[in-house]
């Protein structure tokens, strides 16, 4: 046989088998992942570790028209920075409320969400999103912007592209604004997610491979808990979902596996310290200042997570002044910390941190503050 026809065999040989795992991912009604897109796989470090940041909450582009607006911008930049400085994690997940559309009267609150990655993406560093209950909200007029001179004109920054079309108030939709992102950065490991679970869009799981050889060592599944354009809410279809991916890419239960969304569900109320009491073991954490707020409603997806063993951990943002875990069932319920100087609360900021080491496995975390300090360290699984 000559080169060139043993070339050509070996070309096809690769289409074939690249055809054959699309058509295995299109059976099990799986959404194109990252590595199809040209990402390259997420993996354990070498020496079997993989370090996750969570920024919670950064509510960038509030009172963009006033000087307290940027300062809190601003502000949330050296918060991420500081984090990153500090820990130099593997990956970093946006979890929730990166904008708040409510206050951007501008066609696209993609440029504040742009801003928001850019901590992770300046470094180097891939990330992935899941939305908030803010991330697209339509925008709501200032009172004090009314005057007896009658309605007052927009007041927004605009770019070249926005000088023909002025601003909106329509706010961003979902799909926008993860379709950009990802278009983007190559960075970006986010997903639009099944079209069937729309409107709910960042639905993905994501594998993180082995060290030592090619298989999946953890499984890190991405929800969205609506707010914002629809209610506040993880729908049953996404249940079936979330179970039909968990059957698919872990049917033994063999390997663990990670649950990030933005709205807590009502069972974080179950476990929940009495609001503003001191934390006391088994939860663990530093601020206790309010209440859960939880989603509408609850259909099913707890149920599903405390039957599978596999599932070590929850993580949550929304609630600015919590930063606890507690115990539920057979894994954790964990908030983050508040990260951005946006949004409500003038707590100070952080982030947490999650360490996951592959052989023998374990989860720990720990909330890791702007001044560098480091605290509530708790081990999730060992």
């Amino acid at each position: 046989m000559r080169w060139w026809q043993w070339h050509s065999l070996a070309a096809a040989g690769a289409l074939l088998a690249t055809l054959a795992a699309a058509l295995a991912l299109t059976v099990a009604g799986l959404r194109p992942t990252a590595t199809e897109r040209g990402r390259p796989p997420l993996r354990f470090g070498s020496g079997g570790s993989f370090k996750v940041a969570l920024f919670a909450d950064l509510h960038y582009g509030e009172d963009a028209w006033t000087d307290w607006g940027p300062a809190q911008d601003a502000g949330s930049d050296r918060v991420m920075a500081a984090v990153l400085h500090a820990e130099n994690p593997d990956f970093v997940v946006y979890l929730g409320d990166l904008v708040t559309a409510n206050n951007l009267p501008i066609p696209n609150a993609s440029l504040y969400w742009d801003r928001a990655v850019s901590a992770a993406r300046g470094r180097g560093i891939p990330w992935a999103a899941v939305f908030g209950n803010h991330d697209d909200m339509p925008f709501e007029w200032p009172p004090e912007w009314f005057s007896p001179d009658g309605v007052p004109p927009l007041r927004c920054p605009l770019t070249p592209s926005m000088a023909s079309s002025g601003c909106s108030c329509r706010g961003t939709p979902r799909i926008d604004l993860m379709t950009t992102e990802i278009g983007n950065n190559r960075l970006s490991y986010s997903s639009n997610g099944p079209k069937d679970l729309w409107p709910g869009v960042s639905n993905y799981v994501l594998q993180v491979l082995s060290h030592t050889h090619g298989d999946p060592a953890l499984l890190m599944y991405f929800l969205d808990s609506g707010g914002g354009s629809y209610t506040e809410v993880i729908s049953s279809a996404q249940v079936k979902w979330f179970q039909s991916q968990s059957q698919f890419l872990n049917p033994n239960g063999r390997i663990p596996e990670l649950i990030f969304w933005h709205i807590p569900s009502t069972a974080y109320v179950k476990v929940a310290p009495e609001a503003k009491t001191e934390i006391r073991k088994p939860c663990v954490g530093s601020i206790n200042k309010e209440d859960v707020a939880p989603q509408a409603a609850e259909w099913g997806m707890m149920d599903a997570l405390a039957k599978r063993p596999s599932v070590k951990a929850i993580f949550v943002g929304h609630n600015h002044g919590l930063d606890w875990c507690c115990p539920y069932e057979k894994m954790w319920l964990c908030f983050a910390r508040h990260t951005g100087y946006g949004g409500y609360g003038n707590w100070p900021k952080g982030a947490r941190i999650i360490q996951i080491t592959e052989n023998p496995f374990s989860t720990v975390s720990w909330i890791r503050m702007e001044n560098g300090t480091k605290h509530s360290d708790v081990t999730l699984s060992s």
